[in-house]
């Protein structure tokens, strides 16, 4: 009897050795989020005459694993044993986080890549010019064009096809989230898929200001203003930041010149028109001598093609209803859209169920959306008025301090953009109701002690400093807390 269990025993192991060999053949050939979600708790259950018999989990697997991975499995399981001709599938509830059949794939195959801060890598592209990599998955293509957008895609695509042409400078402008930084980039990436040897410059204003602030230190202006000039594109992100900034702005207004005297392509972004800014007149002047377009908030139609959009880039199967109440109850921008839709993603991954109305109602509720909405017969409303959430607090505090909202997540401990995270903190935490540890998680998760001395500190200075304690108060009324 011992013998057959230990033969049994050691059937098994070298049937489950080689489901994890398989497993990471699929890997390599899957996106992480798609291979987590659907070969979680999945194991091989018998491999004899030719046949490779793979448990699933749930009922809903089974269609899309024959749909789109039974080819893609065979082929990872013939690599290992040539003899296998096909595969078959068997549903097998008793499979989940069965660790003795299956395998915690979150542990044997840990993301790769570094949780992103806000930042993103830099490349050098010419002799002192550093450019901030453009990400490949922005792209003109898989952007979701809607009544919001169609003029400012048109104007990129223009661009795109002919850079330094009639549609230079080209100044989009709108609201955080709303795509212009996916414009931007795509745009970038699309030039330089038609001409590969360009050299195409995507940066930040906080960037470009900081470049002339150490040319100025080093003497070296001279050397700045030559390398700039060099440059076929010029992306400009968040160009309102130059406001206050006096030399930083006349040290753009000639780059700037120089680039357009020479049919070189100038791209920028803004929260607000060029007319709006507070800059130097002889500066707007330029930007309103090109193609000026707005970025605007989604309408339900387009908010509804993202979150399909994205279903099919993550291979989900979700509800559509649920991904019309999502639509419906976030409505500010497409990167509050995105992270709800995030969560729906997480529920597939995490706790493999498919996310519902109600599932995501509570989230949302958690994350301080607050829909109203109940599910009935026919859908759902959008409720007419709400408390403010913590993306109103974010938006609020970079509008009154002119900071931006990455800036205010990421890492710099200057005092303009220090003191502005100490009081989102602050007022998240006294108004929001949120603990410190959910308030270190949305800031690039930081340790709960750090935003509790944080929190401490800001409510120590507005004691001593009444200009500080007024910026709290003008914030609170804003936000309608007070």
């Amino acid at each position: 009897m011992s013998s057959v269990s230990s033969s049994s025993l050691a059937s098994s192991t070298l049937l489950k050795d080689f489901w994890l060999e398989v497993l990471h053949s699929i890997a390599e050939q899957l996106q992480r989020t798609q291979f987590i979600t659907w070969f979680k708790d999945t194991a091989a259950l018998g491999r004899e005459e030719g046949t490779l018999v793979v448990g699933l989990p749930l009922p809903m697997s089974l269609n899309w694993h024959l749909e789109h991975y039974r080819a893609l499995t065979l082929q990872a399981a013939q690599g290992l044993d040539p003899s296998i001709r096909q595969v078959v599938y068997q549903v097998d509830g008793s499979l989940k986080d069965d660790r003795l059949r299956t395998f915690d794939l979150l542990e044997h195959f840990p993301d790769a890549k570094r949780r992103k801060l806000p930042g993103r890598p830099e490349v050098k592209l010419l002799e002192g010019v550093v450019s901030k990599i453009l990400n490949p998955r922005y792209t003109l293509e898989n952007f979701v064009v809607g009544a919001n957008n169609r003029l400012a895609y048109a104007a990129c695509q223009a661009v795109s096809m002919s850079p330094g042409g009639k549609y230079n400078p080209l100044f989009l402008y709108g609201g955080v989230g709303l795509g212009k930084t996916h414009l931007l980039q795509a745009t970038g990436n699309a030039i330089l898929k038609q001409l590969p040897r360009a050299s195409v410059v995507y940066t930040t204003t906080e960037d470009f200001t900081n470049q002339v602030i150490e040319a100025i230190q080093r003497q070296k202006m001279e050397q700045f203003r030559k390398r700039y000039r060099l440059v076929d594109v010029l992306i400009i992100d968040d160009v309102q930041f130059l406001a206050n900034k006096e030399r930083t702005q006349e040290e753009f207004f000639h780059t700037f010149n120089a680039l357009y005297e020479e049919h070189k392509q100038v791209i920028i972004s803004a929260d607000r028109p060029p007319q709006e800014l507070h800059m130097e007149d002889r500066l707007i002047s330029r930007f309103e001598r090109g193609m000026i377009a707005d970025v605007s908030i989604p309408d339900f139609e387009t908010r509804l093609a993202i979150l399909v959009e994205k279903t099919k880039e993550y291979e989900l199967l979700i509800d559509i209803r649920v991904l019309e109440f999502i639509a419906h109850n976030v409505t500010r921008n497409i990167r509050e859209l995105e992270g709800i839709l995030m969560q729906a993603v997480a529920q597939y991954e995490l706790e493999q169920r498919a996310p519902t109305i109600k599932s995501i109602a509570e989230l949302m509720r958690k994350l301080n959306k607050d829909p109203h909405a109940e599910e009935g017969d026919t859908g759902f409303e959008v409720p007419v008025k709400r408390s403010a959430t913590f993306q109103d607090l974010m938006e609020a505090v970079s509008r009154y301090f002119s900071v931006s909202v990455q800036d205010m997540i990421g890492g710099s401990r200057v005092r303009e953009i220090l003191v502005p995270r100490q009081i989102t903190m602050h007022l998240g935490k006294k108004y929001l109701r949120l603990s410190y540890v959910r308030i270190g998680e949305l800031f690039s998760h930081r340790d709960h002690t750090t935003v509790m001395n944080a929190v401490a500190k800001i409510e120590k200075q507005m004691l001593n400093d009444p200009q500080l304690l007024r910026e709290v108060r003008a914030l609170e009324k804003e936000l309608n807390f007070v």
